[in-house]
């Protein structure tokens, strides 16, 4: 890249750059000219330019590659600090640097990014708008994930790199973090998940980085809680100490103490869970003691870290909870003992401050007037006591409070477009202090401030480095951390410094290593595109594809996140390997595939029932419409849009030869031809219906069934009949009704890759064997007149359907049941006193006003 300067800055020249608008920086450049030569991981204080290090490679990749950029980032603020920043930075026209969040319709998502040059997106929205096969990564020549080190598990980020190495043409991937991970295992599994090879590390400590840092000083200061405090802490712990004592007593415990780790709590809920699954009923009560355990943790570590203001409107869900329609036993218990209860009237009479609040506002104090400084940014964890924090610090400095888009109980989320108002407002200095939860830690362009103020620390080293960012970038800059006297602020100060300092030997480490690392990468990526080739039955091109793996990493794409050990790559991988092979190997063996199979009825008459009008009885009534999308290619899986959150969706949109679709589908979860539609439901899900009273399944199962001629109902998971404390026949039972009264097939699947499979096979028989087309305008049927009349009677006092029938068939007429008198009521089969009396109150009480 050439270089221009005027008298007193160096400027970076590039035909895509606005001109004179990014300082040159060597260490950037440096970072840069790796990162547009192979897929490289980015690690850089935060602070330091990591976007910038990223514009660079995508102003690069556009000017001599073509096609387009995708920039994706966690948070929505983010999306909109990334877009602001490229607009101003790319010589182009701001209509080319689109924004995808959840914001944009999907269908408009679909047209931008068509005409778009640079895409900046969260990664849900790419995720869903790749398994509904709205967008496509084929053209797409730079693909940045910022704060990467969340590429782990079933995070988007996962799922769209193994896409993307399998769709570009021309890829190139930048992975960017402060803080990639905890140890190397971590950043080398960041590294495969995103088929990185490279990794670049630049620390503070480097003589280019060092020019442009400043120390940050780093206090911890101790806190001592007043006695009101301690009181209510101890009457809690009181509470915590016997429901340990109820789980020593069947065995799930080894300890009363209330200081139990997070940890041990865990192990306990895995027992008891072992436990319900081996069918001992002393672990569905132990079960719900466990959660009340959990909410005493939570209640004493508010009043311990927070303030008793956050305890107060805590307690105060807690007894909403507790009124509520279906509330917990757990809910209900815990507002009802006596401990809590004397809890509960302590924190209402304390008129005191947490002692953190004035703690607070002296530090505020001393550098805001004393110092002469001009912005402060204090993080909590608790939006509960930001509010409360804003209020009170709102008496002495101008603060403004920043927090999540979501609404909670009693408070108010921030708009997007709020959220920027708040930072613009304190970049240009309208206010002094910032209190903010965690979603200003991540990336953030929050200006340069004197002092960061840690109202509690935070467990871990990611959250408490990327804090402490936000300070020390142009002058000297201060990080506060307080910590409550024994309590969890301590056990978390220490676990948040042994991760970060291990953090950073790491990275120093990794610096060093990096060739070996970067050796490391190349092997593993070679091993699994090896084995990818060998799954698809060609020796030959295992050899061929294993070199081409080593030369162009970007040739393996789900190897990477197969190595990674994540659930939803993992079973992408696997499955489209397996599934769609499963039948060619089958032929091979002279043994048929499942889509061979037809009816005896077929084989007679010569053909399948593919054409609707042939008179099958089976077609009548049950389709809806036939036209399917005319432009899809290969076979075609509609999916509910509530079915996301499994891995099957994006598990079947990296099958070859399928094409997945979203849609928000009135009757059903999955569509498989215009006459096959499928309702998928867990074993936990099943068995709910039968314990729970909720009959939704069958509705659901009925509703499907009049809007296709095959209702199909999968249920999902092991040990049907002993996962709960269901009779066996009761399980029976249900089946029977789904298959019987509703005419669905129900069909057994172990896990959600299995299920997948059995989707693939469905549709692909539907569609290739039988030549039948999509159809996803099903619709909720209406509830016939009976329906309806037995829907009002059953909801006047949680009466069922059984007693709701019996009762229209004795009085004839929902009117009649309505003016009823009690002793008539009491005539009819099932009701009994109670519910005589309850229907009676229903109907004949004044409305309260």
């Amino acid at each position: 890249m050439a270089e221009a300067a005027d008298a007193d800055t160096e400027y970076v020249d590039h035909p895509m750059l606005a001109p004179e608008f990014l300082e040159r920086r060597r260490y950037q450049t440096e970072l840069a000219e790796t990162a547009r030569g192979a897929h490289t991981l980015v690690c850089l204080p935060t602070g330091l330019g990591k976007t910038t290090v990223s514009l660079l490679v995508t102003a690069d990749r556009l000017s001599s590659v073509g096609g387009k950029a995708l920039f994706l980032a966690p948070t929505k603020p983010l999306v909109q600090q990334h877009a602001d920043f490229y607009r101003e930075a790319l010589g182009m026209d701001d209509e080319e640097v689109v924004v995808f969040t959840g914001d944009v319709r999907p269908d408009d998502r679909a047209a931008l990014w068509d005409d778009a040059r640079v895409v900046i997106a969260t990664p849900q929205v790419v995720e869903n708008d790749l398994v509904g096969n709205r967008v496509s990564l084929a053209d797409v020549t730079h693909l940045t994930f910022d704060e990467c080190h969340r590429a782990t598990g079933d995070y988007a980020y996962v799922y769209i790199a193994e896409r993307y190495h399998a769709d570009a043409e021309a890829p190139l991937v930048t992975g960017m973090s402060a803080s990639p991970g905890g140890d190397e295992e971590e950043i080398l599994t960041v590294c495969e998940n995103l088929g990185l090879d490279e990794v670049e590390v630049m620390t503070e400590a480097d003589a280019d980085v060092a020019e442009y840092t400043h120390d940050t000083e780093v206090e911890w200061e101790t806190i001592q809680l007043p006695d009101g405090v301690v009181e209510i802490r101890d009457a809690l712990n009181e509470v915590v100490r016997d429901r340990l004592e109820k789980l020593k007593s069947i065995g799930v415990s080894d300890t009363t103490q209330p200081d139990v780790s997070q940890k041990q709590l865990n192990g306990m809920r895995a027992q008891l869970q072992r436990m319900m699954d081996a069918g001992k009923s002393e672990a569905y009560k132990g079960m719900s003691t466990h959660a009340e355990i959990m909410k005493l943790r939570r209640a004493v570590e508010l009043v311990e870290t927070q303030s008793v203001e956050a305890l107060r409107r805590y307690f105060e869900r807690q007894r909403n909870a507790a009124r509520s329609s279906g509330a917990s036993k757990a809910s209900q218990r815990l507002v009802s003992e006596p401990k809590v209860r004397e809890a509960m009237r302590r924190a209402e009479s304390f008129d005191d401050l947490h002692p953190k609040f004035r703690r607070t506002r002296v530090l505020l104090a001393q550098t805001l007037g004393i110092g002469g400084g001009d912005r402060v940014i204090v993080f909590t964890e608790s939006r509960d006591t930001a509010e409360a924090l804003t209020e009170f610090l709102s008496e002495s400095f101008d603060t403004r409070r920043f927090v999540g888009q979501g609404d909670k109980e009693g408070s108010d989320g921030m708009t997007q477009k709020q959220q920027g108002e708040t930072l613009d407002a304190f970049r240009a200095g309208e206010f002094e202090v910032l209190v903010s939860t965690s979603v200003a830690e991540e990336g953030l362009d929050v200006p340069e401030v004197d002092l960061v103020l840690f109202f509690e620390p935070v467990p871990t080293g990611i959250r408490s480095i990327q804090r402490k960012g936000r300070t020390g970038r142009q002058d000297e800059g201060k990080v506060v951390v307080l910590m409550a006297e024994d309590t969890r602020d301590e056990a978390y100060f220490w676990i948040s410094r042994r991760k970060e300092q291990r953090m950073e030997e790491e990275l120093r480490a990794l610096k060093g290593v990096a060739d070996e690392v970067n050796a490391e990468l190349d092997d593993g990526q070679s091993a699994l595109s090896e084995f990818d080739a060998e799954a698809a039955g060609s020796a030959a091109s295992a050899d061929d594809g294993g070199g081409d793996a080593a030369a162009a990493p970007d040739a393996n794409p789900a190897g990477d996140a197969d190595a990674s050990g994540t659930d939803g790559a993992n079973d992408a991988d696997g499955a489209a390997a397996n599934g769609s092979a499963s039948a060619d190997a089958g032929a091979s063996d002279a043994q048929p595939g499942l889509t061979d199979f037809e009816s005896d009825a077929e084989r007679e008459k010569g053909t399948t029932d593919a054409d609707p009008a042939d008179g099958d009885d089976a077609d009548e009534g049950g389709v809806v419409a036939t036209a399917g999308d005319p432009e899809s290619e290969g076979t075609e899986v509609v999916i509910d849009q509530r079915e996301l959150d499994s891995t099957i969706a994006r598990d079947l949109s990296t099958r070859e030869g399928i094409t997945t679709r979203l849609e928000t589908l009135d009757v059903g979860d999955y569509v498989l031809s215009d006459r096959v539609a499928v309702e998928r439901k867990s074993v936990a899900d099943f068995l709910d219906t039968l314990v729970g009273g909720d009959r939704s399944m069958f509705e659901q199962v009925k509703d499907t069934a009049r809007a296709y001629a095959r209702p199909v109902v999968i249920v999902e998971g092991d040990d049907l009949y002993g996962e709960r404390n269901v009779h066996p026949n009761a399980v029976r039972g249900a089946l029977a009704s789904l298959a019987i009264d509703f005419d669905a097939s129900v069909l057994r699947t172990e896990d959600e890759a299995a299920t997948a499979d059995l989707l693939e096979v469905i549709a692909r028989r539907e569609q290739e064997t039988n030549d039948r087309e999509v159809s996803a305008h099903g619709e909720k049927a209406s509830k016939t007149l009976a329906e309806q009349q037995e829907y009002v009677v059953s909801s006047i006092a949680d009466i069922g359907p059984v007693t709701a029938r019996a009762l229209l068939d004795h009085f004839g007429t929902v009117e009649a049941v309505m003016t009823a008198r009690e002793e008539d009521l009491l005539e009819v089969a099932g009701v009994g006193p109670v519910t005589a009396e309850r229907v009676r109150e229903v109907v004949g009480s004044d409305y309260p006003e």
